[in-house]
Parts: C-alpha cells; structure tokens; sequence
C-alpha cells in the first residue's frame, strides 16, 4: 500500500488524496520526530516556569486570564477536548474526518505546536488502523478552526467517544483503538489545545472538492460540445485567436477542449441551414468564457490551498527561536473565501448547462428536433420532466452559492468576535459539487439523445464513442417513455466515475 511520509515542511494536494480517499499509510519522518521533540522540550521548560503562558498554564479563549496549577493541567487539556467535542447532526464522510486528522498531524509534524513525538504516533496509528472518529456536521464557526470537528477527532485519540473501524461499523473509540494495539493518549500542557486549533476540515474539503471540479470542467466542455453539435452550432467561435485576445488561460482551455471533441463533426456548421442565424445563443457560444472563468476561479483556490498545506497553524505556536506565541493563524477567511467563490462559480456552470438542456428540449429553439426528444410528442413526455430536475438541482445550486464568509457570529463571550462560517463553507461546497455531477449527467443524457436523433448527419467521432460507452453503460437511447430515474443514475456515475472523460479521450487524449 502506497505510504505517505509527513515531515515539517507541510503536505500536498496528493498526500491529502491518498490518505483520505486512498487509505494510504502514513509515516513520520525523522526530521519530524527531532523538530517535535525540540518543540517539546521549549513547550515543558515553560510549564516549569511560574509565569503564565497560554495554552500551556492558562485557560482557554475567554477563560484565560485563570493560571492553572502544575496538578490541574492534565485534567485542563482532556476537559478541553471532552468539552469542545460538542458538535451535532449527521456524521460527516469518512474521507472528510480522514483528510482532518491528516492534516491536523500536519501541523503537529512542523514543531510549531509543542506536542509530543508519541502523540503525533498515535495520530498516524489510528489513520493507518483505518480507525475514524465519528465527526458531526454543526460544531464549527471557522475561527479558532475547526474546533469541534477536531475535539472529536481528539477524543478518539484519548479513547472515548465513538468511531468508525475499518469495516464501518461504529463502535467505542476504546474498543477499536484495544482492537488493533494503539494505546490511548493521556495529554500533557499544551496538547488538548494543539489538536483543536486547525483550518483542517475546510482545507480538507477544499482540497476534494478541487480534484473532483477538475474532472467536473473537463466534463463540461465535452457536455457543452455535445449540445453545441446537437444544435447545429457553429464550432468557429472556438477558434484559438479568438480565445487569445482575451487572455484568459481558462478560456482558452476550455475552448481547445470542445474543439478536441468535436473535431470531424458533420453536424458542427449547418446553423445556416433550414432556419439561417448569424449567431449561437450565448449558453452555445460562451460556454468556454463561463467555463473558463471557472477554471481560473479554481486556479486561485487551489493557490491558497496549497499556500495553507504548506503552513502551521496552531495558537499559540512555538517559534524556531524558542518564544511561545500568541496569533490568529487559524482565522479560516483565506479558505472560507476561495470556498465560496468555487461555490459560485459551480452555480454558473450548472446555470449555463441546464439553459443548453433547455435549448435542445424547445422545438422552437432546437433547430428541427422534436418537442423534449419525444419519440411520440403528446404520446410521450420524452424529456420534459429530466429537465424540471435538473433545473430544480440548479436552483439549489443558486442557493448553495450565497456566501457563508459573509457571515459572522460572535462567541466565547465576545473574545471570538469574528469568525470565518470556512466549515460551512465548504459543507455546502460538498453538496454543490455533487449536485453539479448530477446537472452535467442530464445535460449528457439530453445531448447524446438528440445527436443520435439527427438522422443522416455524422457526428464527431469523439462523440460517437460517448454515445457508444454510454450506451454499453446502461443508459438508453431515443425511444418511447421508460421509466427516467434509472437512466439519469445511470449518467450520473457515468460522469462521477470518470468513464465519460475516459470515453473522449480515447479519440481527443487527454483534455486539458
């Protein structure tokens, strides 16, 4: 099994993958074991002092103008897991809370928090015994991190609260850890505090979310170029010098895709045919400009996650030179933002798709083909009511889209002010992501219908290998009424899955 080997410096994108969708195994590195012991060192040097240092003999948040005694701090740093560990509603996916502890062993590898070697152990033990803290979906306000998400996380390395095993059951955080040799925990100064003081749920997140939008634009442009042929579109409003004097590098990625794709199409070009039209409706015409937008929307969020897999955020943090720091690293606007903007722009791409859907069901608008791809219009329905789903899957993404970041809500007695909303953020992000696979698959199922109602014209031979894949998928063609939900579950994995990028590329390579 692939091993992924943590060291100071932070991760990448690919390690957070790996781990948390791959279940691979993760190794501490021994320039991490000396730089935790060093911190460490720092971190019991102050504790022995009788100045006040937070975190390590101090209480928490509002409650830390309390020094607490050299007897009590054992007890401070397990009370503030178990009281932080407050969250509520459904458990979130396993490879959410995976990717959390990855990336909270992380920040605990850097020697900036001051744990100890054999914690940091523990932390990888339970990822490696495949072992996953049951983490709820309401608990965090994005500033401070992600407290209780990671107080959960926390608990389980202490032997309480409950988690998930291997074979997905969830029993007795105690029982799993007895049940594959990983001894509990018992926290020392400072340590209850540096497992809870993260941005690692939302980067998490964000890091998923970035890997699977990859695959969802690149299947959009071959979407958009299905819809632009079973149009009778003009594929010349793709051309590259066009795309070059307005240099967006989205755009012009997104146009060299659907060019790909439609390359030897005998249906691109005919729009002066029968009902003579200068132009494509712009949900044609500017797919790589919307789409393309897109792109560089995710371009920059992935510059921050990147920025933020690379960093240490705890407070307070131990400095190279041996000085305990306060600071507001883990304020989540940087990924609370970058989050919310993926949002909007994931509305975008599913707003212009489902007015393509719309275009090729609308026997006034599509250019000769029948009333909703009906074989029998009045008879059957056709697609008339896969379009009502898509579009009511796009007015939810339109309401996923309203920023979480621009929200705040004051707590800790008013000492946390102001907070990022990151976790919710990205919680909706998940919930837009999916839902976008599931409007592409329609705009698919429609595009591939109509191309194949064209009588007498050939299309692109890209093309005719997505119909052929999707076919041999399950997923029927023209014909009378069925019964749809099977169909549209059916396109839908097909595009989750990656089997209609693979089914393009074929014939184009790879898209960009």
């Amino acid at each position: 099994m692939h091993t992924v080997v943590v060291g100071t410096s932070g991760v990448t994108a690919s390690d957070v993958l790996a781990v948390a969708r791959g279940g691979a195994r993760v190794q501490l590195s021994e320039e991490a074991l000396a730089a935790l012991a060093a911190a460490r060192e720092i971190v019991d040097a102050l504790a022995a002092k009788p100045d006040p240092v937070y975190g390590v003999s101090t209480g928490f948040g509002a409650l830390a103008t309390r020094h607490i005694s050299p007897e009590l701090r054992a007890q401070l740093q397990r009370n503030i897991v178990r009281s932080h560990a407050a969250g509520m509603g459904p458990a979130v996916e396993r490879e959410v809370v995976r990717a959390l502890m990855f990336l909270r062993l992380k920040t605990v590898c850097s020697g900036h928090t001051g744990v100890r070697p054999e914690v940091a152990q523990t932390m990888a033990d339970l990822l490696n015994a495949g072992i996953t803290p049951v983490v709820h979906e309401y608990g965090s306000l994005g500033c401070s991190g992600d407290l209780a998400p990671l107080s959960h996380c926390a608990l389980a390395l202490m032997g309480e609260g409950d988690a998930e095993g291997p074979d997905g059951a969830v029993r007795p955080a105690a029982e799993l850890l007895a049940a594959h040799g990983v001894q509990p925990v018992e926290l020392r100064e400072k340590e209850g505090l540096a497992l809870l003081n993260g941005t690692d749920g939302m980067l998490g997140m964000l890091v998923m979310a970035l890997a699977d939008l990859d695959t969802l634009y690149r299947s959009a442009d071959v979407t958009a170029a299905l819809s632009l042929e079973a149009l009778l579109g003009t594929d010349k409003v793709l051309a590259p010098e066009l795309h070059a004097i307005r240099p967006h590098p989205g755009q012009a990625a997104s146009a060299a895709n659907m060019l790909a794709v439609l390359k030897g199409s005998g249906l691109t070009g005919h729009h002066q045919d029968d009902a003579p039209r200068v132009q494509d409706a712009y949900s044609v015409r500017c797919a790589p400009q919307v789409a393309g937008a897109g792109r560089d929307t995710m371009a920059h969020a992935r510059l921050v996650a990147d920025r933020e897999l690379a960093s240490a955020v705890d407070n307070p943090v131990v400095l190279p030179d041996g000085r305990v720091e306060s600071n507001g690293n883990f304020h989540g606007a940087p990924v609370a933002y970058v989050l919310d903007f993926l949002a909007v722009a994931v509305a975008d791409l599913g707003s212009i798709a489902e007015r393509r859907t719309d275009r090729l069901l609308d026997k006034n608008r599509s250019h000769g083909l029948p009333p909703f791809l009906a074989d029998d219009a009045g008879v059957d329905s056709g697609l008339m009511i896969a379009q009502y789903t898509q579009a009511a899957l796009v007015s939810e993404l339109k309401r996923l889209a309203v920023p979480a970041s621009a929200d705040s809500i004051p707590s800790s007695a008013m000492q946390e002010d102001h907070v990022s909303m990151g976790w919710s953020a990205a919680r909706k992000l998940r919930t837009a992501v999916d839902n976008l696979t599931r409007v592409l698959a329609v705009e698919l199922y429609a595009a591939t219908r109509a191309v194949e109602l064209r009588e007498g014209l050939t299309p692109a031979p890209a093309t005719r290998a997505v119909i052929d894949a999707l076919r041999e998928a399950g997923v029927q063609g023209p014909g009378p009424d069925r019964f749809l939900a099977p169909d549209l579950a059916a396109a839908d994995a097909f595009v989750r899955d990656g089997r209609l990028l693979a089914a393009v590329e074929t014939v184009t390579g790879p898209l960009q």
